[in-house]
Formats: structure tokens, C-alpha cells, sequence
């Protein structure tokens, strides 16, 4: 899978499958302490990033803010083109932004920042907010006589402070950046959007009256709300109601002309503003940046802006288990769980994820306070659960995190066999303190009990836990396996345990489709979990999601997956994993800037989660846009320190940008002497950066705590026996190397025996081949893969396998045909990057023509 994918059976985020773009590993999304993001071992890598864009996030503690007025440009439908079209694109959007009266006075007047953003561009004004509004009406004009250039604007006015870039250009940072983007976003092609402030400025001159259309107060993101007002007038702009705007949540109504606002009270207003947001500035360490080499605006690089919090928000605390058996932490675990998943069906709630909360599971001295802000809710609820016989007594508390107030608390002591409905008396207990809507159908969601047999629940939640922490067992086969064991038995406990058919479904997707068992029997398996789930519960969260997995993983079927995720966010409000796989879709399908808006609303919905940071860190990897990966991976590690697999990817940024490999060895050998049992977290990672210093003694010991699934290249299973291969001819070992090479080459066999159209298998097999000198086999198999996994059906597969194929020539004394496809491969977004190039032994035989010796340069970093 997607390295980088995430799974649950309440889905309201019991693991994160990482797509580590792309190993296919399943995070678990309670406990990605210690996320170990595969790298590539031996063959291959998965990283590459070019821009440089990396900009100083340090605090200044002399920021001069000025009210700026921003005009934010998108070209609709961008990131569906061809580059060449883009490129076009963006330079007729250039001539006709040059060519605006308000544009050419501003730039000549020096009052006027412009800014690329990746799919448009950002213009700030310093004089008027008639200024952004006259420029946008003029840019619609002006783009009427081209048609097929689809064009959105959005308005906001705000404190910025100008500042350099890392190039001496010059940016701006501020908050009111970010809700420009947002307003923007809510558009259709031809809209240009307002926010409320904007318009009440220009509602002071009449002339601008009949452009003013209110369109009323809309939830943009989760908890804040922005008023939006359209301009638009006698074939200028888009008079309609944004598409966006009629699926989404109206706060207040709008549709009466915006009046005017008097002088003194928006001059109060803005000078309180200025001075919250400096002081905002100055003590939050945070900026967000537009640079050119950003491809988009959504995402802040740094610590992200926080957002207002709801007053309907809460975090359900893991449990306290007071059992004198402390093997019924797993059952305290359970009722909490089935809380929190009860409450996320409310979508008049905002509930953060499970894997957010549970880093708290074994805090002493908990501050409530602090908990809440960093998870940006007004509330908590915590309890203990104690089990004794057939007997369980429970305790909740709510607890308003602002005040510290106790909002209300409760005690049950009941048989056993009550605590299914102690969980949802607790659950509308809560709704109902925090005054909050509950719809019929999510009452009787709530109210739906998972099964009537507790040790089947129990094995569920047992084997559920282990396909969570699968990916942190070496070898990770053997959880998946064990999962699927204590499943079965939860099944034919109670074959109507619909939750414990997702899991099964889960994990042999799973499975299957991070070559485990990449087979049809396995594939029927995980075909034949999902019916009965979904006999069971036809229109369930969790058959949308678990049909969304299956037709995603096992079938790339991206519109009818995506479809499915709708269905599922209609169930599940409050559940991270539809925006997490709508990400890991986008991503496939080369839609870039969506895919990171969708991960970035997954982080908003799981705060506390460092895995949903390190894929938006990887698609910055194949973006070549290392900078960026690195501030992103920075904030990961703030939530977990002592990562190992977090601290190895963060070094090994500059490995992949600037072919150092010095700083991920010295920081695989500080992780060694925290914990000698830390390689096997990170051994890909160091196998990696021995291979490029051709240390072929550091590689040996790399390949000793190697997990036996072997070296993975994104979701391509290389065996362990060719990461041995490769490093016995490192050393000049030959007979070692063939003998190694021969294993490998029986494993991809029998990958392919049966499955003759897996490109992923073919892929080993044709490597294995190339390093027997079977070289007609491993061309004709190179190229069957390439055939079997097009840009257009996997745009990291794709780009993966045609960065194969060359070494394949390469391997196989066809020097010409590498450089042909190597120069395709450098042109897409992928993991093949300057210090691969530079370094990896792979390239050996292509070193020395100037051919290659040119495209390694083309990824230098500028």
C-alpha cells in the first residue's frame, strides 16, 4: 500500500497507512511515535526535492507590520495539465497581469509585492483596497479573450510584514495570507471572492455598491467560520453561487447589499487587529510564506496558524484502567475507543482523532489546559474503567479545558455485559452537555452495539491493535498474519461482528497490496470481507471506507474510491482517514497542490499525528522540494523527538539535495548509541546512505537489523536477498553476489508465476535478472513493468519504474537507452534526486558520459 495509508475499524483513525510515498507501510494512527518510514534499502530511494525554497522561519522581534491588501490568482484546473501547458498558461496569466492599469501604476509607484504561488500567483497591495478589487476586474476583463485560461480570485485585507526570502527576494508572512487562500478556495472559475472586511471598506464608496454581494458567513475549515461577499457586475465576474458553498455549511445568511461601515470604527478595528497579530507574530515563531518555488498556497511550511476553537470540541482522553488484571488495559482501550468513535459520528461536533489523544494514555500529571490547546478543542473528557469479575465500573468527567470547569461527571457499575451501553449513554450524555444537535440516524448509529460476544470484541481489539503497530514489527508479515488469526476467531465467534470484518478486509488489503501476498486468493479474501461488511451495514462509514481502500489499493479504481469517500465523510465528520486517502489519490494521480490541501485538513482533524506531517514532507520529496520537506519534517518532530525513522528522514534530506551523505550516518550513529535496537527502524535509511559512501562495512551491519521483508522501493517488494546481492558486489564479492542475486530471482519468480500483469513483480524479477547478465529477459521484463504501470495510472509507480528500467540498461551495457529514459525520469516528480545520482552505485556504469554527467547537474541544487 501507499506507504502512507491509514486504517481503522471506527475509523476515526486507528492507523495511518503511510504513504510514505511509497513504501507501503500501515502507521498506526494511535501510536506513530516511532513511524518508520521505509526508505528504499538498497535499490532505489524514494526522494527527491529542487527548490531551495526553504525560507528563515526565525522569530523577529521587530516586526513592522503594515496593512496589506492581497489579491490571490489560481488558475482552475491546473495541476490536471500537461507541464508544457502549465508553463503556457502561467506566462498568458503573466502578460495579462502586467497589462492592468492597476498593476503597472502600483509596480511603478514601488507599492506592489507579486509572488508566485505555484498555480497563480499572489499580489499585494499597500495603498487602497481598491486596488486588489480593480486589478481582479481588470484581470477578468482582460482574460475574456482567453477562453481557456479559468481563472479565481480571491480578496482579504490584513497586517503583513514585508520581509527577504533566503534569495533576497522580496515576501510577506502573515495570517492574512492564509485567509485570502481560504476565501479564494471557495470559488468557481470566473468568482472573485471578498472576504467581509474587504468588501465593508469598499461599501464606504458607492461605485462599488452594485459589485457587493453578500453570500453570508460559511464554515471554510473545521471551527472557522468566514463571511464572504462576491463581486462581480455586468459580465464581470461570476454572479453564481460557488459550487462549494452550496455542499457546504452556512452560519449566517447573506443576500442584502453590504452597507457601509463608519471610518473610525474599521480604524479602531485594524489598529486591534495589527496589534493582536504582531503579538501573534512574535510569540508563536510562525510564518507563512509564498516563494516561487512553491506549487502551493495551502500548506504553511512552519508551525501552522491556529485556528479559532469551536465551542462544540472535544478530546476523549485514553481511560485509566484500574484492574488489578493489568491485561484489561486492552478493554479500557476498548471503551474509550468506542467512545470517541461514537461521538465523531456527530458531525455538530469537532472530536480529534484517537491517534492524537493517545499520546496522553500514560501521562501522571496531565495539564488539561495545555492538552486542549494543543489540540485545539474547549473540552476533554477523561475516566477510568475498572473490571473485576463480571462486573465493570466506569467514571467520566467533562471538563471545559478553558476554565478548568466541571462540566458534568458520572459513574456506571454495571454487569459486563452492559458496558456497550454504558459507552452510549456516556456518548448522548456528552452531546447533549455540549448542546449539540443529534440527527436521528446518528443516535441510532450511536446507539448500535458492535457485537453481543465480548471475547470476540476482545479479540477484535487485539488484532485491530496489531494491524495498527504492524508496521513498527520486523518482520511486519508476521503482525498482519497474526491480526488476520485473531480476527477469523472474532468472526466465527459472531459472524455478524461488522467491525471485525473491516479490520479483516483492512488487512488483507493490507497484504496484498504491499507484495506480502500479492495474489488473487488473497485479493478474493479482502473481496469477500468487504461483502459481508457490507451486507451487514450497507450504508455504514465503515463499509464506504473499507470499499474506498479496496478499490484504491487493489484495483486503482480512483474515480469510483474517491466516490466512496464522499459517502464516507457524510458518515464519519470527524474522521481523518477520507481526507488522508483523497491525499494519497491526488497524489497518484500527479494533482499535487489537492493532495496537499486534503493531508493538511487531515492534520487539522488529527493535530497530534506526525505520520499525516511526514506525507506531506514526501510529496515535497517528489516535488524536489527538499526545503519545504524539511520544515514540514521539523514540525514532526516537535510532536515525537525521539523518533528514529523521523530523525533518519530529516538527514536525509540533505543526502537526496545535496549529496551529503555525512549528516544522516552521524545521525544514525547518535541513534545507535541512544539505543542499540534502534537500526531496524531506520536500517533502509542506513543502508542507503553506506551504499553512496561505499562503506561496505557499515552497509553489512545496515543489512544485519534489515527487516526480512526485505528492502522495499516505494511499494515495489525487492527481496532481502538482492539488498544482499548488492552489497557482496560492493565488496567485490562475486560468487557471494551471484548466489544472492540467484535467491532473489527464484523470490521475483514466483511473484510473477502466477501473476504475469504485476508490474511491481515484473520489476524485481527484470532486476534480478540484469544482475545475472540475463540481459535479453531483463530488458523485455524492464519494459513490461514500464508498460504495466504508466505515469497516467500511477504517477509514483510510473515515475519509479521508468527510473528502473535505466538502471536495467544501464546494468545491461545499453548506455544510450538508460540516458533515454533517465531523461524522462528527471522531468517527473519522484524520488530520484541529485544525490542519488551523484552517489548511489547503480549509476557507476553511466559515470563519465557527458550525458549523464548533465543531468545529474540539471537536479544540483541552484
Amino acid at each position: 500500500m501507499l506507504s502512507g495509508d491509514l486504517p481503522d475499524g471506527n475509523i476515526s483513525s486507528e492507523y495511518l497507512v503511510l504513504e510514505a510515498s511509497y513504501r507501503h507501510v500501515c502507521f498506526p494512527a494511535k501510536d506513530l511515535l516511532s513511524t518508520r518510514v521505509p526508505r528504499i534499502g538498497i535499490i532505489g530511494h524514494r526522494n527527491e526535492v529542487l527548490t531551495p525554497g526553504h525560507m528563515s522561519a526565525e522569530p523577529n522581534s521587530d516586526l513592522q507590520l503594515e496593512i496589506g491588501y492581497l489579491l490571490l490568482i489560481d488558475v482552475v484546473g491546473y495541476s490536471k495539465l500537461l507541464v508544457n501547458e502549465q508553463v503556457e498558461l502561467l506566462q498568458e496569466l503573466n502578460q495579462i497581469v502586467r497589462s492592468t492599469p492597476s498593476f503597472r501604476d502600483a509596480e511603478g509607484k514601488g507599492k506592489l509585492i507579486r509572488l508566485p504561488t505555484g498555480d497563480g500567483m499572489a499580489l499585494v497591495f499597500f495603498r487602497s483596497p481598491e486596488e486588489p478589487a480593480q486589478c481582479a476586474l481588470e484581470i477578468h476583463q482582460a482574460s475574456k479573450s482567453h477562453p481557456h485560461l479559468q481563472l479565481r480570485m480571491g480578496v482579504h485585507s490584513g497586517p503583513v510584514n514585508q520581509i527577504s526570502d533566503v534569495n533576497d527576494r522580496s515576501n510577506v508572512a502573515g495570517t492574512g495570507i492564509n485567509v485570502a487562500q481560504r476565501v479564494m478556495d471557495c470559488g468557481d472559475a470566473g468568482h472573485i471572492l471578498l472576504s467581509k472586511h474587504v468588501a465593508d471598506d469598499l461599501a464606504q464608496y458607492r461605485h462599488w455598491q452594485p459589485f457587493l454581494h453578500d453570500l453570508g458567513e460559511w464554515e471554510v475549515k473545521h471551527g472557522l467560520r468566514l463571511n464572504l461577499v462576491n463581486l462581480s457586475k455586468d459580465g464581470l465576474g461570476n454572479s453564481a453561487i460557488p459550487e462549494k458553498l452550496k455542499r457546504g455549511r452556512r452560519w449566517k445568511k447573506g443576500g442584502t447589499p453590504v452597507r457601509p461601515v463608519r471610518p473610525l470604527r474599521w480604524l479602531k478595528f485594524a489598529l486591534v487587529a495589527a496589534f493582536l497579530l504582531a503579538m501573534l507574530a512574535l510569540t508563536s515563531t510562525f510564518l507563512i510564506f509564498f516563494h516561487r518555488a512553491s506549487s502551493t498556497t495551502s500548506a504553511s511550511l512552519g508551525s501552522p496558524a491556529p485556528l479559532p476553537v469551536p465551542e462544540k470540541s472535544i478530546a476523549v482522553l485514553p481511560f485509566e484502567n484500574l484492574s488489578d488484571d493489568k491485561q484489561n488495559a486492552y478493554f479500557a482501550d476498548g471503551v474509550q475507543d468506542e467512545i470517541l468513535t461514537d461521538l465523531a459520528k456527530v458531525a455538530d461536533l469537532k472530536v480529534i482523532s484517537r491517534t492524537s489523544v493517545m499520546q496522553y494514555k500514560n501521562s501522571v500529571n496531565r495539564n488539561l489546559r495545555e492538552i486542549a490547546k494543543a489540540l485545539g478543542v474547549a473540552h476533554v473528557l477523561e475516566g477510568t474503567v475498572q473490571r473485576s469479575g463480571d462486573r465493570v465500573r466506569v467514571s467520566a468527567q467533562l471538563i471545559d479545558a478553558r476554565s478548568d470547569a466541571h462540566l458534568w461527571g458520572e459513574k456506571y457499575e454495571r454487569d459486563i455485559a452492559d458496558v456497550f451501553a454504558i459507552e452510549n449513554e456516556l456518548a448522548e450524555q456528552i452531546v447533549s452537555q455540549l448542546k449539540s444537535r443529534l440527527s436521528p440516524k446518528e443516535k441510532a448509529a450511536i446507539e448500535e452495539r458492535p457485537t453481543a460476544d465480548l471475547a470476540a470484541y476482545d479479540l477484535y481489539v487485539r488484532g485491530k491493535t496489531l494491524i495498527a503497530s504492524a508496521v513498527f514489527n520486523a518482520p511486519q508479515r508476521d503482525s498482519l498474519f497474526e491480526a488476520v488469526r485473531l480476527l477469523d476467531e472474532a468472526v466465527k465467534r459472531d459472524p455478524n461482528f461488522a467491525l471485525a470484518h473491516y479490520q479483516l478486509a483492512h488487512a488483507y488489503d493490507q497484504i496484498y497490496f504491499v507484495g506480502i501476498d500479492h495474489t488473487p486468493a488473497r485479493l478474493a479474501m479482502a473481496d469477500d470481507a468487504i461483502q459481508k461488511l457490507r451486507r451487514l451495514r450497507p450504508d455504514s462509514g465503515e463499509a464506504h471506507l473499507a470499499l474506498a481502500k479496496h478499490l484504491y489499493w487493489c484495483y486503482f479504481d480512483y474515480d469510483r474510491a474517491r466516490e466512496e469517500l464522499d459517502r464516507a465523510r457524510q458518515k464519519l465528520p470527524n474522521d481523518p482517514l477520507p481526507y488522508l486517502l483523497a491525499g494519497y489519490i491526488d497524489r497518484r494521480q500527479s494533482h499535487w497542490d489537492e493532495s496537499t490541501r486534503n493531508l493538511e485538513r487531515a492534520v487539522e482533524l488529527d493535530p497530534q499525528n506526525p505520520a499525516v506531517l511526514q506525507q506531506i514532507a514526501l510529496s515535497y520529496e517528489c516535488l524536489r522540494r527538499y526545503g519545504d520537506a524539511e520544515a514540514i519534517l521539523d514540525r514532526a518532530l516537535l510532536l515525537t523527538p525521539k523518533d528514529a525513522a523521523t530523525r533518519a528522514q530529516r538527514a536525509a534530506m540533505k543526502l537526496h539535495w545535496r549529496a551529503d551523505p555525512q549528516p544522516l550516518i552521524s545521525t544514525v550513529q547518535a541513534l545507535l548509541a541512544e539505543d542499540p535496537h534502534a537500526g531496524a527502524n531506520m536500517a533502509e535509511y542506513w543502508l542507503e546512505a553506506a551504499l553512496c559512501q561505499r562503506d561496505t562495512e557499515s552497509a553489512s551491519r545496515a543489512l544485519a537489523v534489515l527487516p526480512t521483508d526485505g528492502c522495499y522501493q516505494q511499494n515495489i517488494p525487492f527481496p532481502r536477498a538482492l539488498c544482499e546481492g548488492k552489497v557482496a558486489q560492493l565488496a567485490g564479492e562475486k560468487d557471494t553476489a551471484r548466489t544472492a542475486f540467484t535467491t532473489a530471482r527464484a523470490e521475483a519468480q514466483k511473484l510473477v508465476s502466477d501473476q504475469p500483469n504485476y508490474g511491481e513483480g515484473l520489476c524485481v524479477l527484470a532486476t534480478a535478472d540484469a544482475a545475472l547478465g540475463h540481459k535479453e529477459d531483463a530488458i523485455r521484463e524492464g519494459r513490461r513493468a514500464v508498460e504495466l504501470l504508466p505515469i497516467t495510472k500511477d504517477s509514483i509507480a510510473g515515475a519509479t519504474v521508468i527510473q528502473d528500467l535505466a538502471v536495467i540498461y544501464a546494468m545491461t551495457g545499453e548506455p544510450d537507452l538508460a540516458l533515454e529514459q533517465l531523461k524522462i525520469a528527471v522531468q517527473l516528480p519522484g524520488y530520484l534526486s541529485y544525490g542519488q545520482l551523484r552517489l548511489d552505485p547503480r549509476w557507476d556504469p553511466l559515470r563519465g558520459d557527458p550525458r549523464f554527467e548533465k543531468i545529474v547537474t540539471s537536479l544540483a541544487p541552484k
